[in-house]
């Protein structure tokens, strides 16, 4: 299957065919839990709808690729090389499931086959990597690159994007995002983990990503973030502990904590508007009862209930950003998650690190080509920046061995 040091696009890409009348053809690229617990059961649930057929597995191990197969069902092809099955199965969509070291050679190798491509968080190591890999994708109709950013979805957002669209609560003013979680030190001994080259980043890059992205699909776009970040605990590369202040554009300010020393782990986010405070607690996935509206104390009883009508529960989880994700490819239109909707929350991540490092405050759109943070999280940044030759090894390995995990 593609590395990052191998070069994708070596057959010809295939025709886009017409997705009308027929089921969409999907291929998963790394066997891992997160392919089996998450995106296996999505994908069955809409080819019980029949709207997906699965087709391939691929991992350069080569007996979790046949497991995998095995437990999926029906007539599936295993592989170990992604370019063989991209040239021979044609999918119209890959799931990648990978390390994010392996992400950006494995998306764009799918975008030249033709795939659109569905990606787990984060989505590339860098900036300059999201750039290459848009820059692959079809000037219109597709194939386009969409982030898994599954807490977007479900009934509860949906319903709260809504009343902050419409401002049915005032103005958003003050706003809390928190990941606080707990890894010990098993976890950071994957030799992937804690390191930029094969992870990105610390909590805020692989933990917290999911919740500022949702705060942004909520809120808006940000202006600016000032930073820290500490490495507190665990002996990594990468940061253990962020904290953040960040104004949006339209003027609300919010605090971003992302952890893993927390033994107490919860996901929240809390937004103060000019009428009610709506707040969701939850740790991996949120449903209707998650969220919680609290009106002032001058809002009528009858807009208040209205405000709580969150309509049948539709918890977040991969299916219900799938199942929106294939409309969009039937309909050959760009998906959420995607290009400038998806880079977003890269781009915050990215200044939430040259904030951290450098002691400044960064504004949005100030992270381009030939700014040190564009090509690498850490930004080359001393006493974080990755010390030559120390981990070289260990991310060589990991990048060659980590297909079948994510």
């Amino acid at each position: 299957m593609a590395t990052s040091e191998t070069a994708p696009g070596t057959y010809r890409p295939h025709p886009t065919t017409p997705l009308t009348g027929r089921r969409i053809r999907v291929a998963v690229i790394g066997t891992g839990a997160i392919a089996r617990d998450s995106h296996l059961p999505a994908l069955a649930r809409l080819a019980e709808e029949g709207e997906t057929e699965l087709v391939a597995a691929v991992d350069i191990d080569a007996g979790s690729a046949e497991d995998f197969c095995a437990e999926a069902g029906g007539t599936l092809h295993a592989y170990t090389d992604l370019d063989r099955m991209l040239a021979e199965q044609r999918p119209d969509l890959v799931t990648i499931c990978t390390p994010p070291t392996l992400h950006r050679d494995q998306t764009v190798a799918a975008l030249r086959a033709g795939a659109w491509v569905w990606c787990e968080k984060p989505p590339v190591p860098s900036l300059a990597d999201f750039d290459a890999v848009e820059a692959e994708e079809g000037e219109a109709g597709g194939p386009y690159a969409s982030i898994v950013f599954q807490h977007r979805f479900g009934s509860g957002t949906r319903h709260v994007r809504r009343l902050l669209a419409e401002q049915a609560m005032g103005r958003p003013l003050v706003a809390h995002c928190q990941t606080t979680w707990y890894r010990d030190t098993a976890y950071y001994a994957v030799p992937w983990r804690g390191r930029w080259h094969t992870e990105g980043g610390g909590p805020a890059m692989g933990h917290g990503i999911h919740q500022m992205d949702l705060l942004l699909d909520l809120l808006g776009p940000w202006s600016e973030v000032r930073a820290m970040a500490g490495r507190l605990v665990h002996d990594v590369e990468t940061e253990d502990v962020s904290t953040a202040l960040v104004r949006f554009a339209n003027g609300a300010m919010a605090t971003v904590v992302n952890s893993v020393l927390s033994p107490d782990e919860v996901s929240r986010i809390r937004i103060d508007c000019e009428h009610a405070t709506v707040e969701l607690t939850h740790l991996y996935g949120h449903a209707n009862d998650n969220w919680r509206i609290t009106p002032a104390r001058d809002v009528p009883d009858a807009e208040a209930a209205a405000w709580q009508d969150f309509g049948a529960d539709a918890p977040s989880s991969h299916l219900e950003q799938l199942r929106e994700l294939v409309a969009s490819m039937r309909a050959g239109e760009r998906p959420r998650s995607s290009g400038a909707d998806g880079r977003t929350s890269l781009e915050l991540i990215a200044a939430l690190y040259k904030s951290a490092f450098t002691d400044a405050t960064v504004k949005a759109g100030e992270i381009g080509p030939g700014d040190p943070f564009y090509s690498a999280m850490h930004g080359g940044a001393p006493g974080w920046a990755p010390v030559a030759g120390e981990y070289a090894a260990v991310g060589e390995r990991a990048g060659a061995g980590a297909g079948a995990a994510a």
